[in-house]
């Protein structure tokens, strides 16, 4: 891994930690906030490698969802334990594996 994607992960971790429980955030805000305009995917991928032996500490990485608030990360997740961690924080969906947005969005621009 290359040191600029290395330092982008380790970022993307950074602002992960900092989602307080019953909240949720999407890849995209997440991007943004980093000053990486489109970089969804990136902070995707930098979820899909983590690894809390390597880094020292556990992220709710479960709080990060698609622009809808799909719980598109559930994939990375065995069975439905995302949506599972989120109902125990008190997180509501819309639909099946749809977040309430509007009640749970979590936007570091504002909170950080």
């Amino acid at each position: 891994m290359k040191p600029s994607t290395k330092d982008f992960y380790q970022r993307v971790y950074e602002v992960v930690a900092k989602i307080p429980e019953g909240r949720v955030t999407s890849y995209g805000v997440i991007a943004g906030y980093l000053g990486v305009e489109s970089g969804a995917r990136m902070v995707g991928y930098a979820l899909n490698n983590y690894d809390p032996e390597q880094l020292g500490y556990h992220i709710p990485a479960h709080r990060v969802l698609n622009r809808l608030g799909q719980l598109t990360g559930r994939a990375f997740f065995e069975d439905d334990s995302m949506r599972e961690r989120l109902e125990q924080e008190g997180v509501e969906f819309t639909s099946e594996y749809t977040v309430n947005f509007n009640k749970h969005f979590w936007n570091p621009f504002d909170e950080l």
